[in-house]
């Protein structure tokens, strides 16, 4: 009521909340932009987490590679001082000592190694391993066993008692002790020939020797595990061969006998140098690959560092450490330093993609309202106010959206680190939030009555544009340069280089492309009929925005040649490498002649398709030198033909046709330069034989031999025992390794298939393979969208225009072929502009880019030279892509539209 005439007080008015009107007006369109920033999301948060698993994978698989004998970090110091009392040197061997100092070393270990106590031990062992008089253990060439003892902490809890039990010490031990206690492991038992309760005599100085008395075989739980693996000796026996001159050098046995780790004070007796250890064995799980810049200096500070004088002051300042696990650190980086720029390239040129798509749909979204937004803008609302509104109406959408795409990601790779997928999945949100208030102040920052023209035929470029493209310029042409001179290594240069050159070939067609249509339109002109002209004329009203779907397919064009280069080219070097190793699909190798029916046993295998038989003899000898030249006999026309076949090394069967008394050769480059090509020379066979050789033809390679040193010739002309086949290389399809052993028997069978999978079998080669595939096949993906987007966005223009045209006679027909030349300008200029600029990229950028450590991850490969080159599909596949994409959504369009009504088309006063 009021107060002064007491009638009641007017209702306020109510305000419909901006956010919840504008999701109600178009739910449709929230719930597509839900869905893009979740799926975008979700794939942002998972590469970063995908990249972690596959190194972290490749890091732990090379340190198994490496073995625990590489890997461990062992601490040793020498036995206590002898000017000591022997009580006191006794003392310092005894396990409650050394259990202490082991504790007080793994607090000398600095992050983020981290030590695997269930593997690691501590302990005495002999540093000379001394020879035993006792006649019962075995002496393959007369020379007596030696033995090793080891005293070492958990051996119950990493042995099972196979016969007898475990040693003990039932009395306190010293230097003095008559007798004591080990064990042996199976393997050590039966090489030596021992026997619960044997008794082996350790000779010790000044003393009668030291009885070890045998009480139990034991089987290791886990063999492979660094409690055994550190020292393999005391698994496994070694028979030691020395360097003797002669056929049978001289040989003896070297086993380890467990002792009880009280009984390690026994050890000062003898003659055996004892010394006290600590084997520190790294947890393989805690180790990550982002910690490598880390792992290494930690590992450095405990080889000669802080970590070691710490080491020392907890154990003995004679304590030294050792291992290799820097050596196979440093592997692994290097080997992660060649892959990750390539990778790098995927992802700079899908993450370029994505956000051109998100941006694009912001700008789609701002060109629908731009009536709408106009009209507040002219009514009084300010800019920053519009943008507030508009960003909150678009984060209300993409925030959810966003935290549910970054869970689905978590949850589809669980490993790996969160910060990056965290800042990946943000960084895609904040993106679509801004997308749009950002395009509408641009649009907008000057109120305006009408819309000005924006399409590329009339808009004259700035000179802002002008600088902007040419600083672009100049940094894509620094970029390429130092990647030629440099390569990949050093920095993530070579992942912004194809994306900056897809930029600037974007803005370059952009400038050319309506020159290009004005050099179609008279043509165009003098044909029959106004489609060619009508379809040119509405290439040239394109919007000048359209530069952001030219920039999506030519990046995505670019990444997607690139990538397929890359892939090809691993693929070709992996082939290439395992033909070298091979030298055909299969092969059978025997260090003595094969039987004489092995080739027709061969030959009946399912898949053979022709086999070449060769004898190799390795220690031909030429003009009776030192320096031995394999030896390869062959048939000169079945070689040949096989030569051909895999391309290496191949030569005419008639330059080996014999000559009276000398054998025409093919010989390397190093062995003709060593041995001349003008005159014979005499080479001597292994079984005392000899041969009068000329070389006629020099080649690099040739498929009996790996190497770089041969010698081939017609088998027909040397002596019987050389001419028999030590080898047979086969040429088939689908070799079945088992089914070729059983045929050749004790001969060594390599197939082409197995050894080209070998090359791929590291997790990082593989993992990088597999993310690199991924992200190309996401950009090409998001490049198809922006496609559809740029086709959307004109939509109802289009859909307009037809029904406009259709009341003037117009035919379905028509209707589609004018649609599709209207689209096909834009489509074969980003087609024809990716492919040319996708082999312009790898080009470029070829001299800088080795592919030989994501082909070949083992050093014993041969490295045949990965170089990056064009791959032709690679190049015309997704280009061909783009325009059947553009065509059949032109075409389909033209389709519905015939379908529908054209009354809300003509409606007066829509705009379009």
């Amino acid at each position: 009521m009021s107060e002064l005439d007491g009638r009641p007080a007017p209702a306020a008015p109510v305000i419909a909340p901006w956010v919840r009107t504008r999701l109600r007006a178009a739910p449709g369109a929230a719930v597509a932009l839900a869905l893009l920033v979740a799926l975008t999301a979700c794939l942002a948060g998972a590469f970063p987490r995908a990249v972690d698993r596959y190194e972290d994978a490749g890091l732990q698989h090379a340190l198994r590679q490496a073995r625990p004998d590489r890997t461990t970090v062992r601490v040793q110091a020498p036995q206590p001082d002898l000017s000591l009392p022997p009580e006191r040197r006794a003392a310092a061997l005894r396990p409650a000592t050394l259990r202490r100092q082991y504790e007080k070393v793994l607090g000398a270990v600095g992050s983020p190694l981290t030590v695997d106590r269930a593997q690691s031990a501590y302990g005495v062992t002999g540093t000379v391993n001394p020879a035993v008089p006792d006649p019962w253990l075995p002496r393959p060439t007369g020379l007596p066993a030696h033995v090793s003892l080891t005293a070492r902490s958990g051996l119950a809890e990493h042995a099972r008692v196979r016969t007898g039990r475990l040693p003990r010490a039932a009395h306190p031990v010293d230097g003095t002790t008559a007798e004591v206690e080990a064990a042996v492991t199976a393997a050590t038992a039966q090489s030596l020939h021992i026997e619960v309760g044997s008794v082996v005599h350790v000779p010790a100085p000044g003393r009668a020797p030291l009885a070890v008395r045998v009480t139990g075989i034991l089987v290791p739980r886990d063999p492979d595990g660094a409690y055994w693996s550190t020292v393999p000796l005391l698994r496994t026996p070694t028979l030691v061969t020395l360097p003797t001159p002669g056929p049978d050098p001289d040989r003896y046995w070297l086993g380890a006998l467990l002792l009880a780790p009280d009984a390690a004070p026994a050890l000062l007796g003898t003659s055996t140098n004892p010394a006290r250890y600590w084997h520190l064995a790294p947890r393989l799980s805690g180790l990550h690959a982002h910690d490598v810049e880390r792992l290494e200096p930690a590992v450095a500070s405990l080889e000669s560092g802080p970590a070691l004088q710490r080491a020392r002051a907890a154990t003995d300042y004679g304590a030294d450490t050792g291992t290799e696990l820097d050596g196979a650190l440093a592997s692994f980086s290097r080997l992660r330093s060649g892959i990750a720029p390539l990778v790098a390239v995927a992802a700079a040129g899908t993450a370029t993609v994505v956000a051109v798509v998100l941006l694009m749909t912001g700008g789609l979204a701002a060109d629908r309202r731009r009536t709408e937004l106009a009209l507040l803008r002219a009514r009084g609302a300010s800019l920053p106010g519009l943008a507030g509104r508009l960003l909150a109406e678009t984060a209300v959408v993409a925030v959810p959206a966003g935290a549910l795409g970054l869970a689905v990601a978590l949850l589809a790779v669980p490993a790996g680190r969160l910060a990056p997928a965290v800042a990946a999945a943000l960084a895609v949100t904040l993106t679509a939030c801004a997308a749009l208030p950002l395009r509408a102040a641009l649009a907008h920052r000057t109120v305006r009555l009408t819309a000005p023209r924006e399409d590329l035929a009339s808009i004259r470029p700035s000179r802002r544009r002008a600088v902007a493209e040419l600083t672009l310029l100049v940094l894509a042409a620094g970029a390429v340069a130092t990647l030629r001179r440099r390569g990949t290594t050093g920095d993530q240069l070579v992942a912004v280089a194809p994306v900056l050159v897809g930029v600037i070939a974007a803005l370059l067609l952009l400038r050319l492309y309506p020159l290009l249509l004005r050099r179609l339109s008279g043509p165009a002109g003098r044909l029959r009929g106004a489609l060619g002209h009508l379809s040119l004329a509405r290439a040239g009203r394109a919007q000048a925005s359209a530069v952001l779907p030219l920039l999506a397919l030519l990046t995505a064009l670019t990444t997607a040649a690139f990538g397929g280069s890359v892939l090809a080219g691993v693929a070709e070097a992996r082939d290439r490498a395992a033909l070298l190793t091979v030298g055909a699909d299969a092969r059978a190798d025997a260090s003595t002649p094969l039987p004489a029916d092995t080739p027709d046993r061969v030959r009946s295998v399912p898949g053979v398709r022709a086999v070449t038989p060769v004898g190799i003899s390795y220690q031909a000898k030429p003009q009776d030198g030192q320096d031995a030249v394999p030896l390869v006999g062959v048939d000169p026309r079945g070689y040949a033909e096989l030569t051909a076949r895999t391309g290496l090394g191949a030569f005419p069967a008639d330059r080996l046709a014999g000559r009276s008394g000398t054998l025409p050769a093919v010989a390397s480059p190093s062995v003709a330069s060593a041995y001349g090509t003008r005159r014979p020379f005499l080479v001597r066979l292994e079984d005392g034989s000899a041969v009068t050789v000329h070389i006629v033809l020099v080649r690099d390679r040739t498929p009996a031999v790996p190497g770089a040193d041969f010698l081939l010739v017609d088998r027909a002309g040397l002596p019987a025992p050389a001419a028999r086949p030590t080898t047979l290389l086969l040429t088939g399809d689908r070799l079945h390794a088992g089914a070729l052993r059983d045929a050749v028997g004790g001969a060594a069978v390599r197939i082409r298939a197995e050894e080209r999978a070998r090359y791929a079998d590291s997790p990082l080669q593989s993992g990088a393979e597999h993310v690199y595939t991924a992200a190309v096949a996401t950009g090409a993906g998001f490049a198809v969208l922006a496609l559809l987007l740029s086709l959307l966005r004109a939509a109802p223009e289009r859909a307009a225009l037809l029904a406009r045209l259709r009341t003037m006679g117009l035919t379905r027909a028509q209707s589609r072929r004018l649609l599709v030349l209207e689209s096909l300008p834009q489509a074969v200029l980003a087609a024809v502009g990716g492919t040319v600029t996708g082999w312009s990229t790898i080009r470029l950028l070829s001299p800088g880019i080795d592919l030989t450590a994501i082909a070949l991850p083992t050093a014993e490969a041969p490295s045949p030279g990965a170089a990056l080159r064009p791959d032709p599909w690679s190049l015309t596949t997704p280009a061909l892509a783009v325009l059947t994409v553009t065509v059949g959504v032109a075409a389909l369009q033209a389709w519905w539209t015939g379908r529908r009504s054209s009354v809300r088309e003509l409606r007066a006063g829509d705009g379009r």
